[in-house]
């Protein structure tokens, strides 16, 4: 610790807030209203300049008076304070950002989705100077689309409303006449309940593409009104880093002008990995599937990914001959024992699977078909192949050749950064392109968050990635959080010593919903919960039935404590009749053998 003393009050304020001027380095709207002593902040080393003159770009960060240093002090030399509470803030490192600088912008965020609006607003409300700058590239198909990213444009939203749309088709064949609703008249009847024969209905992909498409230009309509209301600039502009202080950029119309900023903000996400294989451009992928102009037909997803599975899913139960090519395992990272129930679920609803191939090439015949020949030798035609084997990071055109030296996982082309700073000190990033970080909406939104009032407020809040909420939406959806049972076992030293360390509750039922259907006779919803034996404490929670987001949320919640034990789980009063109550009525271990099917009430 240095102390910089002063011989009075007046000439320590001359420093700190009239002459000098000191505290005006450190870009924060709490420290520039400061104006009593102590002034205390971090340097990032011992020689910080001259006793009366400390130097500006040693800063790292500012801490704050009297109250604010004791506090610290308390928290951080307490020896009874434990390791998790210590690293609950987090120091950045310092960016050279000054509030004197002679940049266009304090802030430019590079991508308009979840993670880039999100910053680009919570840094705007925070009194910075903020451009976000918005460009899609279209698809090798020709895809292209307004702002919010994938999300809202070619991903989670239509995802959720396509596969809305197709478990209410599922709901009307396998359900409706088990409640004596006569669909094929539209109304209600005498139906014979042992009647195999399905009800007639239509569906029109028109119709349906057309009302989603609409409702997602509305959404991008709302974006362009919020980001003006919030005061930012927005450029509908492809940007190229010159330096990292420099971006120039090109509109729809080919002109080319350039912007400085103090900080840059990368958000620019990801987009679907094409397939390496001969003839592999004519796939379409998850950015061409909800906006095709006509229905796909007999269809090949490539890939058994969550975003092949869940547009399998939904494809084949709205009128598509669908066949899922995989190559090794469905859901690799996911629960084992709830990948396996999908696939077997998926298979039974009519997706087929060809396994343990890929594709060795792809081509046009009889006009628009595409025939695929596959590694095992065979071959098959389809009207439409889509590909789903990963994603990429959008970073190509942003950073040709990576002239700015950032850390950059060259698999994937992620950025790789600590607390979403790059090896750039003032370029950061948030969301699917940041390396090592769940690809998730939400996560790109609190991350960006909690980014902007580290550089524009007082905070020193991290973004926490562990024991985040996640779900699947197959035919029939899964949603977890926390460690997978594979995951458990090998942080406790393996297979075999981790079963004598880790128990399992688990439960297969049948949702109260689906039980008058006889067409749902071998169907099953399935619940687990991984134990800590030694300390009660919940490792993971998987849920696979109806409504599997919604159930999962709440527990979430319990586990972002890291308190929660199964004590407490099962302590808690369930609401009946609910798929949700399984969780918490847990009783069956896997060690013990016995039968994991659920009794009644």
């Amino acid at each position: 610790m240095i102390e910089h003393e002063f011989s009075d009050r007046a000439s320590y304020r001359s420093w700190l807030v009239e002459k000098d001027k000191f505290r005006d380095n450190f870009g924060s709207s709490k420290a520039k209203s400061h104006t009593s002593s102590p002034f205390v902040w971090f340097s990032k080393s011992k020689d910080s300049g001259s006793i009366l003159k400390p130097d500006p770009s040693d800063i790292n960060a500012y801490l704050g008076g009297h109250d604010d240093t004791l506090g610290w002090c308390r928290k951080n030399f307490n020896p009874d304070a434990s390791a998790e509470e210590l690293v609950n803030e987090v120091i950045m490192e310092s960016d050279g950002h000054t509030s004197g600088h002679n940049y266009d912008y304090d802030l430019v965020v590079i991508g308009g989705g979840s993670g880039g609006l999100a910053a680009s607003k919570e840094a705007a409300s925070l009194g910075a100077k903020v451009a976000c700058l918005d460009y899609v590239k279209p698809s090798p198909a020709g895809s292209t689309w307004g702002l919010g990213g994938t999300c809202v444009n070619v991903g989670c939203i239509p995802k959720k409303l396509y596969h809305f749309g197709a478990q209410l088709r599922d709901t009307v064949h396998k359900d409706t006449k088990h409640f004596g609703i006569d669909v094929t008249n539209g109304v209600a009847g005498d139906t014979d309940m042992e009647d195999s024969k399905e009800p007639e209905t239509q569906f029109k992909w028109d119709n349906m593409k057309d009302n989603i498409q609409n409702y997602i230009k509305s959404l991008n309509f709302k974006y362009r009104v919020n980001l003006r209301e919030k005061s930012l600039t927005y450029l509908n502009k492809l940007a190229t880093f010159k330096d990292n202080h420099t971006i120039e950029c090109v509109d729809k119309k080919g002109r080319i002008s350039t912007i400085t900023a103090s900080r840059f903000l990368i958000a620019v996400g990801g987009r679907p990995t094409p397939l390496s294989c001969e003839g592999g451009e004519l796939a379409i992928s998850s950015d061409d599937v909800f906006a095709l102009p006509k229905h796909p037909g007999k269809t090949l997803c490539v890939g058994a990914s969550y975003i092949s599975l869940e547009c399998a899913g939904f494809l084949a139960a709205l009128n598509a001959d669908v066949t899922v090519a995989v190559r090794s395992i469905l859901l690799r990272g996911f629960d084992r024992e709830c990948a396996d129930k999908i696939d077997t679920y998926t298979a039974s609803h009519g997706v087929k699977f060809k396994r343990k191939v890929t594709p060795t090439k792809l081509e046009k015949v009889d006009g628009e078909k595409i025939k695929v020949t596959f590694s095992d030798g065979s071959d098959d035609v389809y009207d439409t192949v889509l590909a789903a084997v990963g994603r990429t990071a959008d970073t190509d055109k942003l950073l040709p050749g990576n002239t700015l030296g950032l850390k950059m996982n060259p698999k994937n082309k992620k950025v790789i950064g600590k607390n979403e700073q790059s090896s750039c000190p003032n370029i950061y990033a948030v969301g699917d392109v940041l390396d090592d970080t769940p690809e998730l909406t939400p996560v790109a939104i609190k991350a960006g968050i909690l980014l902007a009032r580290r550089l524009f407020g007082d905070s020193k809040e991290p973004m926490d990635y562990v024991n985040i909420c996640t779900t699947v939406f197959t035919p029939i959806e899964y949603a977890c959080v926390g460690l997978s049972e594979e995951d458990a076992y090998e942080k406790y030293g393996g297979a075999c010593a981790g079963k004598e360390k880790v128990e399992v509750y688990h439960s297969s039922f049948v949702p109260l919903e689906w039980s008058l259907s006889y067409s749902r006779s071998s169907d099953s919803a399935f619940a687990k919960v991984i134990v800590d034996k030694a300390t009660d404490k919940v490792l993971g929670m998987h849920y696979v039935g109806p409504n599997a987001g919604e159930v999962m949320q709440g527990f979430g919640t319990s586990m972002k404590n890291n308190q929660l034990t199964y004590k407490k789980l099962t302590e808690t009063v369930g609401i009946h009749p609910s798929s949700a109550e399984e969780l918490v009525t847990l009783s069956v271990t896997k060690s013990s053998g016995n039968d994991a099917a659920a009794g009644g009430c």
